[in-house]
């Protein structure tokens, strides 16, 4: 009887992965209706999600703060100032706490946190299941303590987490995989404000990249389940809402209007670049201060909670409650002054908030700062510039004009905001002037300043992602992947005569030289080099070249790591149809030439483009 042997260790893949059923996976693979199958189950899921993250994170503010159920805590009347003080700091500690608890355990890279964003450009809609729980449980824990910063990252990156393991276990193409990254946040979105078209054009502009007739259906079908899922399950709206139409303007809306609009979205997109810039300035200055990370979020909170007795306790947590104080047209005015400082006040405490090590976004906090400014904005111009009162905009319109600009200028995505705008107002006049406002805020941004906040974030660690565009692709297609690997070399201290025996003309048209230690020294041409050689006999004697009087692109070189685009690029500089590829030593590994890496890069850029317009590959 053979020995007992134990069961072959699963493979990783298999451990953390739970595949369907292969006909199941045939069908969704091989249909466009069982992807959007697939989009509509993940929508479903997360406006379960949505719901749950919503209903825990109020009940840990009415722990917290005392609230009465249902109230928001940014528009909570008489909390008591302790509790203001303290919370966030609690909150802040618990962060630290979880911190410590994840430093001991070591969590190996595979966990390491991907956002939708950076997995849809580099990594084909990759993302990890358990770094996207962690930081939904931490946006949760940051948001219910009072820090300033909105549920919407914590949202995104659970929702687009859990369509992208339900993607793999059904091993979805590259494209479709993205395109459920992309499902999964749009029905984030959409089931946090309410708002579907929202939620689609979020993840067209900002997670997908681009818009197309083969994401449409998957992508729209995924943000009205998730709206409709959240709205049955959370029955208080996520969003605000205004009165009534009426509240927007006084008079009808004029082709004059558009000015303070335009001068507004401008406006807007040097406060986001400011706003941006100050996050950026507080987590190098919390560096700096050498303070142990699991501390910080709790000396972090314990400055929020002050900001919020020095200010007002509209500045903490996401916002939602103080928005609908800001856009309803019955609700408390402010003077210019308590605006300012208001203001003031929330752009720090989210920049401190986020800097201390807070898990959270500023899309709900731009929302709020962008509404408060086109207040001040309104309330400020007529004093500046004469004749302003006489436009027909109301205090109420500039403040949804300037939430979309400002918005749109720290998140990106001008669609996106605009339609949000149309499904907050349902106004159509006032949509286009909010279009003119994101278009000039959103251009102003991206030639002065070219990032968004998530992009901005990537910069700053050394990525080059500008947008969520597949550019994975490119990094995987290297220079090592297309080169050729049997390359004629020749040492340079051989004779011309010697060399041009071995390589006659007819053979390859260039070898590869290399140095006494059999490192590179340049190329050469054979039919250059027979060329020199009968020109130097008919010189007479001692007229003949040297191989080193020969070389061609001593200093110019690929290596392996390179990608494609780096490498055409370089062609196209040194002006030479085929380059060395060498090791860090310098030794020469292989040989590409140009019209090969062309003829590659265009390929997988018509298969980019056959993807994108849902064409058969």
């Amino acid at each position: 009887m053979p020995p007992h042997r134990a069961p072959a260790r699963r493979s990783l893949r298999d451990r953390v992965l739970l595949h369907a059923p292969a006909r199941l996976r045939a069908l969704v693979r091989g249909s466009e209706i069982g992807l959007v199958a697939l989009g509509g189950l993940v929508g479903c899921c997360a406006g379960a999600a949505v719901a749950a993250m919503g209903y825990v994170t109020q009940g840990l503010r009415e722990l917290l703060y005392r609230l009465p159920p249902g109230t928001r805590l940014s528009a909570a009347p008489d909390v008591p100032a302790l509790n203001i003080l303290l919370a966030p700091a609690l909150g802040g500690a618990l962060l630290g706490l979880l911190m410590l608890g994840l430093a001991r355990r070591k969590a190996r890279p595979r966990h390491a946190v991907i956002d939708p964003i950076e997995a849809n450009a580099l990594h084909g809609g990759r993302m990890s299941m358990r770094g996207s729980v962690l930081v939904a449980v931490q946006n949760v824990i940051s948001n219910g303590s009072g820090a300033s910063v909105g549920l919407e990252a914590g949202y995104t990156q659970f929702c687009a987490g859990l369509a992208s393991r339900l993607g793999l276990s059904f091993e979805l193409r590259r494209t479709d995989q993205r395109t459920l990254v992309g499902c999964g946040a749009a029905a984030a979105i959409a089931a946090g404000f309410g708002a579907p078209l929202t939620g689609a054009f979020y993840a067209f502009e900002l997670i997908i990249g681009t818009y197309s007739i083969a994401t449409l259906t998957p992508v729209v079908v995924a943000a009205l389940c998730g709206s409709l899922v959240a709205h049955a399950l959370l029955p208080q709206a996520a969003m605000v809402t205004l009165d009534g139409i009426e509240a927007i303007t006084t008079t009808t809306l004029t082709a004059a209007d558009t000015l303070p609009s335009l001068v507004l979205g401008l406006l807007c997109a040097g406060l986001g670049i400011l706003i941006m810039r100050g996050v950026t300035l507080v987590e190098a200055g919390i560096r700096a201060s050498r303070l142990p990370a699991a501390i910080a979020p709790a000396l972090g909170g314990l400055c929020v909670g002050g900001l919020a007795l020095a200010t007002s306790p509209q500045v903490l947590s996401g916002g939602h409650g103080a928005l609908h104080l800001h856009l309803n047209a019955h609700g408390p005015a402010m003077g210019i002054g308590a605006l300012a400082l208001l203001f003031l006040g929330k752009a720090t405490a989210s920049a401190v908030s986020i800097g201390s090590g807070f898990r959270g976004g500023l899309f709900f906090a731009s929302l709020f700062l962008g509404a408060i400014a086109g207040e001040l904005f309104a309330a400020g111009m007529p004093g500046l510039v004469p004749g302003m009162a006489a436009f027909g905009l109301t205090p109420l319109a500039h403040a949804v004009i300037g939430m979309s600009a400002l918005a749109v200028a720290v998140i990106g995505g001008p669609l996106t905001m605009t339609f949000l705008a149309l499904e907050l107002t349902g106004s159509f006049p006032i949509t286009s002037l909010v279009l003119v406002a994101v278009i000039a805020s959103s251009l102003t941004v991206r030639k002065t300043f070219g990032y968004s906040f998530a992009t901005w974030r990537f910069h700053l660690r050394g990525e080059s992602i500008r947008s969520a565009h597949d550019v994975g692709w490119i990094r995987t297609l290297t220079v090592g992947k297309l080169m050729r690997r049997e390359v004629a070399t020749a040492p340079l201290d051989q004779p011309l005569a010697t060399f041009l025996r071995a390589h006659p003309l007819g053979s390859p048209s260039r070898v590869v030289i290399v140095d006494g230690e059999g490192r590179y020294a340049g190329l050469v041409l054979v039919p250059e080099a027979h060329a020199a050689a009968r020109e130097g006999a008919q010189a007479g004697e001692g007229a003949t070249p040297r191989l080193a009087d020969l070389l061609r692109h001593p200093r110019d070189v690929l290596t392996a790591d390179m990608n494609a685009k780096a490498a055409a690029a370089t062609f196209d500089r040194t002006e030479s149809e085929a380059l060395a590829v060498v090791d860090a030593a310098g030794t020469v590994i292989g040989l590409l030439t140009e019209s090969h890496t062309l003829k590659r890069y265009s390929e997988e850029l018509d298969r980019q483009r056959r993807a994108m317009l849902g064409e058969a590959a």
